[in-house]
């Protein structure tokens, strides 16, 4: 990995959409700082369209759709993305199953979450699960003393086993029935909201993470960026991004609007 600094400037001032993760990216020590915030509206007043790409659940999406200054929500690692049409004031909500396919998942997504806490000691469902509709969270550290490395691969063979998909945040083990991931759904929010193939245009995004199921995301963009704290899972993760961040968390995702922000403005005045 490179450090952000040496991100050269023609390539900045060719980006367009600054996509990011949220835990441990935007947030630090499970608080959203003040200056990831005014990043964000810094980074959509300067023209860039913000785009959270999360594990994060349904209900906070909604939210984060509506109030924060971003531009569309990819959530729960692909299960929808939420789009709020603030001039119509409506939400648009498209996700990767139907209802009834939901539904039936969330049956034997059950049957996995008692067998994780009968045979995971220390393991718990994660706080936000009641607003999820998609998947299920296995908290290893968020509200739980942290688990060792060898209990959250045992979390993620049970999912596996049980023919779901597993992916591990810096704070959940997220488990599902479906083939998609965080970029399958991105493709097609940018194909039917930005009307954008996503494969044309991917010199014109940032994406911003720092832990393993950002993988996808870090494979494929060229401008991939790591916020500091990505170092603890470098020598796990299949894919690491193209730069570095000095600063962790939030803070290094405000080190890159920065960058960013600072590259549009010497670009405007040449």
């Amino acid at each position: 990995m490179r450090p952000l600094s040496q991100f050269p400037l023609d390539a900045k001032t060719d980006i367009q959409f600054v996509l990011t993760d949220i835990d441990d990216t935007l947030t630090l020590n499970g608080r959203l700082p003040a200056v990831a915030f005014v990043a964000m509206e810094r980074l959509h007043s300067a023209g860039f369209k913000v785009i959270p790409i999360t594990g994060r659940p349904a209900g906070w999406c909604d939210h984060i759709a509506r109030m924060w200054h971003v531009d569309a929500v990819v959530g729960e690692n692909g299960a929808f993305y939420f789009y709020y049409d603030h001039k119509n004031r409506k939400m648009i909500r498209r996700y990767w199953k139907s209802e009834k396919e939901r539904e039936a998942d969330r049956a034997r997504l059950d049957a996995i979450r008692d067998k994780v806490i009968s045979e995971v000691p220390g393991a718990r469902v994660a706080a936000d699960q009641a607003y999820r509709e998609a998947d299920l969270a296995i908290d290893f550290c968020e509200d739980v003393p942290p688990l060792p490395a060898s209990e959250i691969d045992k979390i993620v063979a049970i999912f596996e086993a049980a023919g779901a998909a597993a992916k591990i945040s810096s704070i959940h083990v997220n488990g599902w029935f479906g083939d998609y991931d965080k970029l399958s759904m991105t493709r097609l929010l940018f194909r039917e909201v930005f009307y954008r193939e996503l494969d044309q245009i991917k010199q014109h995004v940032v994406f911003i993470g720092d832990s393993p199921n950002d993988v996808p995301m870090f494979r494929f963009f060229p401008h991939s960026i790591g916020v500091a704290n990505i170092e603890k899972f470098c020598a796990t993760i299949e894919a690491k991004p193209a730069r570095v961040t000095r600063l962790p968390g939030g803070f290094g995702f405000a080190e890159v609007a920065d960058n960013l922000i600072k590259a549009n403005l010497e670009s405007a005045k040449s």
